[in-house]
Protein backbone atom coordinates (compact mmCIF):
# COMPACT_ATOMS: atom_id res chain seq x y z
CA UNK A 1 0.00 0.00 0.00
CA UNK A 2 1.74 3.32 -1.14
CA UNK A 3 0.03 6.64 0.55
CA UNK A 4 0.51 10.14 -0.74
CA UNK A 5 2.37 11.71 3.28
CA UNK A 6 2.06 15.44 3.80
CA UNK A 7 4.35 15.94 6.49
CA UNK A 8 3.37 19.51 8.09
CA UNK A 9 6.69 20.39 9.87
CA UNK A 10 9.18 22.99 10.27
CA UNK A 11 12.14 24.15 8.21
CA UNK A 12 13.66 20.86 7.13
CA UNK A 13 17.65 22.57 6.77
CA UNK A 14 16.94 22.90 10.77
CA UNK A 15 16.53 19.29 11.68
CA UNK A 16 19.12 17.17 13.50
CA UNK A 17 18.91 13.78 11.81
CA UNK A 18 20.40 11.62 14.58
CA UNK A 19 17.66 13.06 17.26
CA UNK A 20 14.93 14.22 14.72
CA UNK A 21 11.74 11.74 15.30
CA UNK A 22 10.10 13.14 12.43
CA UNK A 23 13.28 12.40 10.23
CA UNK A 24 13.04 9.00 11.46
CA UNK A 25 9.31 8.74 10.72
CA UNK A 26 10.28 10.12 6.88
CA UNK A 27 12.85 7.67 6.59
CA UNK A 28 10.42 4.53 7.46
CA UNK A 29 7.83 6.00 5.45
CA UNK A 30 10.09 6.45 2.00
CA UNK A 31 11.10 2.38 2.68
CA UNK A 32 7.72 1.35 2.40
CA UNK A 33 7.28 3.16 -0.94
CA UNK A 34 5.06 6.27 0.12
CA UNK A 35 5.38 9.33 -1.76
CA UNK A 36 6.31 12.22 0.85
CA UNK A 37 5.97 15.72 0.41
CA UNK A 38 6.71 18.52 3.12
CA UNK A 39 5.48 22.15 3.79
CA UNK A 40 5.64 24.77 6.86
CA UNK A 41 2.83 25.86 8.69
CA UNK A 42 2.53 28.70 6.61
CA UNK A 43 2.39 27.37 3.45
CA UNK A 44 -1.47 26.32 4.98
CA UNK A 45 -4.53 28.49 3.59
CA UNK A 46 -8.17 27.81 3.81
CA UNK A 47 -9.81 28.89 0.69
CA UNK A 48 -13.85 28.14 0.09
CA UNK A 49 -13.61 25.54 2.49
CA UNK A 50 -10.73 23.42 0.91
CA UNK A 51 -7.50 22.95 2.73
CA UNK A 52 -4.39 24.40 0.47
CA UNK A 53 -1.15 24.13 0.53
CA UNK A 54 2.25 24.90 -1.14
CA UNK A 55 4.06 21.33 -0.53
CA UNK A 56 7.23 20.01 -2.38
CA UNK A 57 8.25 16.19 -3.09
CA UNK A 58 10.96 15.53 -0.63
CA UNK A 59 13.67 12.90 -0.71
CA UNK A 60 15.49 11.70 2.65
CA UNK A 61 18.45 10.09 3.13
CA UNK A 62 21.16 9.53 6.23
CA UNK A 63 23.60 11.98 4.97
CA UNK A 64 24.71 14.71 7.60
CA UNK A 65 24.77 17.83 5.63
CA UNK A 66 22.96 16.63 2.40
CA UNK A 67 19.82 14.28 4.31
CA UNK A 68 17.25 15.76 1.86
CA UNK A 69 16.44 17.09 -1.52
CA UNK A 70 13.47 18.96 -2.81
CA UNK A 71 11.63 18.63 -5.69
CA UNK A 72 8.97 21.79 -7.64
CA UNK A 73 6.91 23.35 -4.95
CA UNK A 74 3.03 22.35 -6.33
CA UNK A 75 -0.28 23.90 -4.93
CA UNK A 76 -2.36 20.83 -3.68
CA UNK A 77 -5.46 20.45 -1.72
CA UNK A 78 -4.57 18.37 1.09
CA UNK A 79 -7.80 16.70 1.06
CA UNK A 80 -5.59 14.22 -1.60
CA UNK A 81 -3.67 13.21 0.37
CA UNK A 82 -3.78 9.77 2.45
CA UNK A 83 -1.70 10.79 5.12
CA UNK A 84 -0.44 14.73 7.23
CA UNK A 85 1.48 14.46 9.71
CA UNK A 86 1.27 16.94 11.94
CA UNK A 87 4.76 17.75 13.22
CA UNK A 88 5.72 21.17 13.73
CA UNK A 89 7.34 22.14 17.32
CA UNK A 90 5.03 23.97 19.71
CA UNK A 91 4.64 26.57 21.29
CA UNK A 92 1.02 25.17 21.92
CA UNK A 93 -0.03 28.93 20.95
CA UNK A 94 -2.88 30.49 18.70
CA UNK A 95 -1.10 29.51 15.22
CA UNK A 96 -0.86 25.64 16.34
CA UNK A 97 -4.39 25.99 17.42
CA UNK A 98 -5.91 28.00 13.92
CA UNK A 99 -3.53 24.72 12.07
CA UNK A 100 -5.43 22.07 14.23
CA UNK A 101 -9.16 23.80 12.94
CA UNK A 102 -7.98 24.21 9.30
CA UNK A 103 -6.75 20.41 9.42
CA UNK A 104 -10.39 19.46 10.94
CA UNK A 105 -11.78 20.03 7.95
CA UNK A 106 -9.45 16.59 5.80
CA UNK A 107 -9.24 14.42 8.88
CA UNK A 108 -11.02 11.45 9.00
CA UNK A 109 -10.56 10.72 5.62
CA UNK A 110 -7.46 12.24 5.02
CA UNK A 111 -5.88 11.10 8.23
CA UNK A 112 -4.71 13.30 10.53
CA UNK A 113 -1.75 12.27 12.88
CA UNK A 114 -2.12 12.99 15.50
CA UNK A 115 -5.83 13.62 15.17
CA UNK A 116 -6.25 17.71 15.16
CA UNK A 117 -9.36 18.05 17.52
CA UNK A 118 -8.18 16.13 20.36
CA UNK A 119 -4.06 17.95 19.73
CA UNK A 120 -6.08 20.62 20.40
CA UNK A 121 -7.84 19.43 23.25
CA UNK A 122 -5.02 17.70 24.90
CA UNK A 123 -2.48 20.56 25.67
CA UNK A 124 0.97 18.28 26.86
CA UNK A 125 0.16 19.53 30.84
CA UNK A 126 -3.40 19.37 31.04
CA UNK A 127 -4.71 16.48 29.50
CA UNK A 128 -2.88 14.55 32.13
CA UNK A 129 -4.74 16.50 34.83
CA UNK A 130 -7.70 13.93 34.24
CA UNK A 131 -6.09 11.48 35.63
CA UNK A 132 -6.29 11.44 38.92
CA UNK A 133 -3.38 9.71 41.15
CA UNK A 134 -1.19 9.64 38.69
CA UNK A 135 0.65 13.32 38.59
CA UNK A 136 2.10 14.66 41.28
CA UNK A 137 0.87 17.51 43.42
CA UNK A 138 -0.25 20.12 41.18
CA UNK A 139 -1.45 23.82 41.24
CA UNK A 140 -3.10 25.47 37.82
CA UNK A 141 -3.62 28.62 38.62
CA UNK A 142 -3.30 32.80 38.01
CA UNK A 143 -3.98 33.19 41.74
CA UNK A 144 -0.94 34.41 43.60
CA UNK A 145 -2.54 33.57 46.73
CA UNK A 146 -3.14 30.01 45.54
CA UNK A 147 0.79 29.95 44.52
CA UNK A 148 1.72 30.70 48.04
CA UNK A 149 -0.47 28.60 49.69
CA UNK A 150 0.95 25.64 47.61
CA UNK A 151 4.28 26.60 48.36
CA UNK A 152 3.75 26.72 51.81
CA UNK A 153 2.11 23.33 51.83
CA UNK A 154 4.86 21.34 49.82
CA UNK A 155 7.80 24.05 50.33
CA UNK A 156 9.78 22.57 47.55
CA UNK A 157 8.52 23.82 43.95
CA UNK A 158 8.73 23.66 40.34
CA UNK A 159 7.01 26.46 38.25
CA UNK A 160 6.49 26.77 34.72
CA UNK A 161 4.14 28.18 32.06
CA UNK A 162 1.12 25.93 31.32
CA UNK A 163 1.59 26.05 27.58
CA UNK A 164 5.63 25.92 27.66
CA UNK A 165 7.67 23.37 25.86
CA UNK A 166 11.68 22.05 25.83
CA UNK A 167 12.06 23.04 29.48
CA UNK A 168 11.91 26.93 28.65
CA UNK A 169 10.65 29.06 31.62
CA UNK A 170 11.16 26.30 33.78
CA UNK A 171 12.12 26.88 37.28
CA UNK A 172 12.76 24.82 40.61
CA UNK A 173 12.08 27.41 43.73
CA UNK A 174 13.41 25.77 46.98
CA UNK A 175 12.19 26.59 50.14
CA UNK A 176 14.78 29.27 51.03
CA UNK A 177 14.52 30.77 47.34
CA UNK A 178 13.72 34.56 47.56
CA UNK A 179 12.78 34.87 44.10
CA UNK A 180 8.74 33.57 43.60
CA UNK A 181 7.37 36.82 43.32
CA UNK A 182 9.69 38.26 40.89
CA UNK A 183 9.80 35.39 38.78
CA UNK A 184 5.79 35.91 39.11
CA UNK A 185 5.89 38.87 38.12
CA UNK A 186 7.93 38.04 34.91
CA UNK A 187 5.43 35.07 34.01
CA UNK A 188 2.52 37.63 34.67
CA UNK A 189 4.53 39.82 31.52
CA UNK A 190 5.43 36.88 29.67
CA UNK A 191 2.55 35.23 29.47
CA UNK A 192 -1.19 35.72 29.78
CA UNK A 193 -2.15 32.09 30.61
CA UNK A 194 -2.49 30.65 34.53
CA UNK A 195 1.21 29.14 35.24
CA UNK A 196 1.66 25.45 36.56
CA UNK A 197 3.32 24.62 39.75
CA UNK A 198 4.12 21.19 41.17
CA UNK A 199 5.74 19.50 44.14
CA UNK A 200 9.37 19.24 43.32
CA UNK A 201 10.43 15.44 42.97
CA UNK A 202 13.73 15.23 43.73
CA UNK A 203 13.77 11.62 41.77
CA UNK A 204 14.67 13.69 38.94
CA UNK A 205 17.78 14.15 39.61
CA UNK A 206 17.92 9.62 38.56
CA UNK A 207 16.45 10.61 35.38
CA UNK A 208 12.84 12.27 33.56
CA UNK A 209 11.76 9.06 31.99
CA UNK A 210 10.16 9.66 28.38
CA UNK A 211 7.76 6.84 27.27
CA UNK A 212 6.38 5.95 23.65
CA UNK A 213 3.38 5.38 23.55
CA UNK A 214 2.18 3.62 19.81
CA UNK A 215 -1.68 3.74 19.50
CA UNK A 216 -1.95 3.74 23.42
CA UNK A 217 0.22 0.84 23.96
CA UNK A 218 4.24 1.40 25.35
CA UNK A 219 6.69 0.67 22.55
CA UNK A 220 10.38 1.75 24.61
CA UNK A 221 11.20 4.27 26.92
CA UNK A 222 14.61 6.85 27.46
CA UNK A 223 15.75 7.90 30.43
CA UNK A 224 17.01 11.66 30.50
CA UNK A 225 18.91 12.74 32.98
CA UNK A 226 20.00 16.59 33.90
CA UNK A 227 23.28 17.60 34.51
CA UNK A 228 24.66 18.89 37.10
CA UNK A 229 23.38 21.72 38.76
CA UNK A 230 20.37 21.74 36.17
CA UNK A 231 16.69 21.59 37.06
CA UNK A 232 15.71 20.42 33.39
CA UNK A 233 16.76 16.77 31.83
CA UNK A 234 15.41 17.76 28.48
CA UNK A 235 17.95 16.12 26.24
CA UNK A 236 17.67 20.07 23.76
CA UNK A 237 19.10 21.56 27.48
CA UNK A 238 21.93 18.98 27.77
CA UNK A 239 20.03 16.13 29.61
CA UNK A 240 21.69 12.70 29.27
CA UNK A 241 20.12 10.04 27.04
CA UNK A 242 20.44 6.85 29.18
CA UNK A 243 18.98 3.31 28.41
CA UNK A 244 15.74 2.56 30.44
CA UNK A 245 13.10 -0.24 31.33
CA UNK A 246 9.79 -0.04 31.57
CA UNK A 247 8.45 -0.40 35.50
CA UNK A 248 5.63 -2.14 37.23
CA UNK A 249 4.32 1.26 37.48
CA UNK A 250 5.29 2.46 34.04
CA UNK A 251 2.83 -0.21 32.81
CA UNK A 252 0.17 1.00 35.20
CA UNK A 253 -0.02 4.74 34.12
CA UNK A 254 0.13 3.52 30.15
CA UNK A 255 -2.49 1.29 31.30
CA UNK A 256 -4.84 3.93 32.40
CA UNK A 257 -4.21 6.25 29.82
CA UNK A 258 -3.49 4.06 26.78
CA UNK A 259 -7.47 3.52 26.38
CA UNK A 260 -8.22 7.28 25.80
CA UNK A 261 -5.50 7.96 23.47
CA UNK A 262 -6.46 5.20 21.40
CA UNK A 263 -10.15 6.27 21.43
CA UNK A 264 -8.84 10.26 20.75
CA UNK A 265 -6.74 8.69 17.66
CA UNK A 266 -3.64 10.25 19.40
CA UNK A 267 -1.17 7.36 17.71
CA UNK A 268 1.79 8.88 18.66
CA UNK A 269 2.33 10.31 22.35
CA UNK A 270 5.62 10.73 24.33
CA UNK A 271 4.65 10.88 28.49
CA UNK A 272 6.92 11.79 30.80
CA UNK A 273 7.26 9.88 33.69
CA UNK A 274 9.37 11.15 37.28
CA UNK A 275 9.62 8.44 39.78
CA UNK A 276 5.92 7.29 40.32
CA UNK A 277 3.81 10.48 38.94
CA UNK A 278 2.94 11.23 35.33
CA UNK A 279 4.21 14.74 35.03
CA UNK A 280 3.03 15.78 31.00
CA UNK A 281 1.32 13.84 28.21
CA UNK A 282 3.08 15.47 24.95
CA UNK A 283 0.43 14.82 21.58
CA UNK A 284 2.07 17.83 19.51
CA UNK A 285 4.74 16.84 18.22
CA UNK A 286 6.53 13.94 20.62
CA UNK A 287 10.39 12.98 20.59
CA UNK A 288 12.88 10.23 21.58
CA UNK A 289 11.97 7.37 19.18
CA UNK A 290 15.92 7.42 17.42
CA UNK A 291 17.39 7.13 21.46
CA UNK A 292 15.12 4.34 22.12
CA UNK A 293 15.99 2.59 18.92
CA UNK A 294 19.71 3.10 19.38
CA UNK A 295 19.29 1.61 23.47
CA UNK A 296 16.76 -1.34 22.58
CA UNK A 297 17.65 -1.93 19.15
CA UNK A 298 14.13 -1.60 17.91
CA UNK A 299 12.48 0.59 15.36
CA UNK A 300 9.77 2.39 16.79
CA UNK A 301 9.09 4.39 13.65
CA UNK A 302 7.53 0.85 11.91
CA UNK A 303 5.44 0.60 14.84
CA UNK A 304 3.77 3.97 14.15
CA UNK A 305 3.71 3.18 10.76
CA UNK A 306 2.13 -0.26 11.07
CA UNK A 307 -0.46 1.75 12.96
CA UNK A 308 -1.06 4.58 10.89
CA UNK A 309 -1.73 2.04 7.63
CA UNK A 310 -3.65 -0.16 9.79
CA UNK A 311 -5.44 3.36 11.11
CA UNK A 312 -6.06 4.60 7.45
CA UNK A 313 -7.44 1.36 6.24
CA UNK A 314 -10.50 1.52 8.49
CA UNK A 315 -10.79 5.52 7.83
CA UNK A 316 -10.56 5.80 3.91
CA UNK A 317 -13.98 5.49 3.29
CA UNK A 318 -15.06 8.05 5.72
CA UNK A 319 -16.56 11.37 4.72
CA UNK A 320 -14.47 14.51 5.72
CA UNK A 321 -16.85 16.97 8.36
Amino acid sequence: MSLAVAIQMDPMESININADSTFALALEAQRRGHALFHYLPSDLALKNGRVLAWVRPVQVRREMGNHFSFGDAQLVDLATMDVVLMRQDPPFDMAYITATHLLEHIHPRTLVVNDPVHVRNAPEKLLVTHFPGLLPPTLITTDRRHIMDFRAEYKDIVLKPLFGNGGAGVFHVKPDDENLNSLLEMFTQLYREPVIVQAYLPEVRQGDKRIILVDGQPAGAVNRVPQAGEARSNLHVGGRAMKAELTSRDREICEAIGPTLRARGLIFVGIDVIGNYLTEINVTSPTGIQEIDRFDDVCIEAQIWDAIELRRATTSDIPTA
